[in-house]
C-alpha cells in the first residue's frame, strides 16, 4: 500500500513540491543555523534571533504563490516575528510526527499549524490560546447512485470501515472514541510522509477511499475538485492552537499575550478574511 501511494501521489504534487524546495532554498539557504539539540525558551530565541518553525505545506496554511509565500498560519507567525524583533524560519513538514520530533529535539520552537487539543497531547506539548474553530471531517467520492454501498453517509455507517489519516494525527483519537460511540469497529490506516491535502487529491482520483483531515483543508480544496464529498462529520466544531515545548513555558507566554492582543487587531481580521472567509 506504502508504493503505492509512493507512485500515486508524486503526480500530483511533483510541480509544487519543486516549486517549493527550489524557491525555500533560494530565499532561506543563508540564514539556517544548527539547532541547538534541545528544546529553546524565549530567552535563547531572542538571544538568536531567531525562531524555527515548523508547518504543513498546503492551500491553506503554507503554500508558493508566484514569487512568495503565502498562507494564514505563515502571515500570522511573520506577524509575530515582525513585532517581536525577531526572524522567522519557516519549515514545511508533511508529516505530523515528524513535527512533533522535530519540536522534542530543538530542531523547531514552535509548530505553527491548527493542532486539535487532546489530553493525550496535552501530556507532552503546551499549546497556546486558540487561533481558529475547526472540525474533522469524512472525505470520500460523490456517491454514484442512492444504492451506492461505498458511500459513508453518516458515522453509523463506519462501522467495520477503514479510515485513512496523517501519521500520528490527533484525528485518531477521536475516530477511537467514535468507535466506542458507534459500539463497533473502525479502522486507522496512519500514512506517513504525505499531508492532508495530498491524500484528499488520492481521494478525488481513486486512489485510496476516504481522509479524515480538518474541514477547513477540504473546504479549500473543495471546488477544485468537484468530485469530493466533504458532508459527514467526524467531530464537533473545536479549538485548534499552536504547539510549543513544555520547555519552552516562556515562549508560550509571549505568543498568548501577543495573540490575544494580536486577534483584536484589524491587521488579524484581515489575514483572517483573506483565507477563511473568501467568498
Amino acid at each position: 500500500m506504502a508504493a503505492r501511494l509512493k507512485s500515486n501521489v508524486s503526480k500530483y504534487l511533483l510541480l509544487a513540491a519543486i516549486a517549493l524546495v527550489v524557491f525555500l532554498s533560494l530565499r532561506y539557504c543563508s540564514g539556517k543555523t544548527k539547532p541547538s539539540g534541545h528544546p529553546r525558551d524565549y530567552a535563547a530565541i531572542a538571544k538568536e534571533g531567531i525562531i524555527r518553525v515548523a508547518t504543513e505545506y498546503n492551500s491553506l496554511s503554507f503554500y508558493v504563490d508566484g514569487d512568495s509565500i503565502s498562507g494564514f498560519h505563515y502571515d500570522l507567525i511573520q506577524a509575530f516575528a515582525h513585532d517581536k524583533g525577531l526572524k522567522a524560519l519557516i519549515t514545511p513538514e508533511m508529516s505530523f510526527t515528524t513535527r512533533l520530533e522535530g519540536l522534542s529535539t530543538g530542531k523547531y520552537d514552535l509548530i505553527a499549524y491548527g493542532i486539535l487539543v487532546t489530553s493525550e497531547l496535552k501530556d507532552s506539548l503546551l499549546f497556546t490560546s486558540p487561533i481558529v474553530l475547526n472540525r474533522q471531517v469524512l472525505v470520500q467520492r460523490k456517491k454514484t447512485s442512492e444504492q451506492d454501498s461505498m458511500y459513508i453517509r453518516n458515522q453509523l455507517d463506519l462501522a467495520g470501515r477503514k479510515l485513512y489519516v496523517t501519521k500520528g494525527s490527533p484525528a485518531i483519537m477521536r475516530i477511537r472514541n467514535l468507535s466506542n460511540e458507534i459500539g463497533d469497529t473502525i479502522y486507522v490506516e496512519e500514512i506517513d510522509r504525505y499531508g492532508s491535502e495530498q491524500l484528499i487529491a488520492m481521494v478525488a482520483h481513486g486512489d485510496i477511499a476516504n481522509v479524515v483531515c480538518d474541514e477547513s483543508i477540504a473546504l479549500a480544496l473543495a471546488d477544485s475538485l468537484p468530485q469530493i464529498d466533504i458532508t459527514t462529520a467526524i467531530s464537533f466544531t473545536q479549538f485548534y492552537s499552536w504547539a510549543v515545548s513544555k520547555q519552552s513555558p516562556a515562549l508560550l507566554d509571549s505568543l498568548n499575550t501577543w495573540l490575544d492582543t494580536f486577534q483584536k487587531t484589524k491587521e488579524y481580521q484581515t489575514i483572517y478574511r483573506k483565507y477563511y472567509d473568501k467568498k
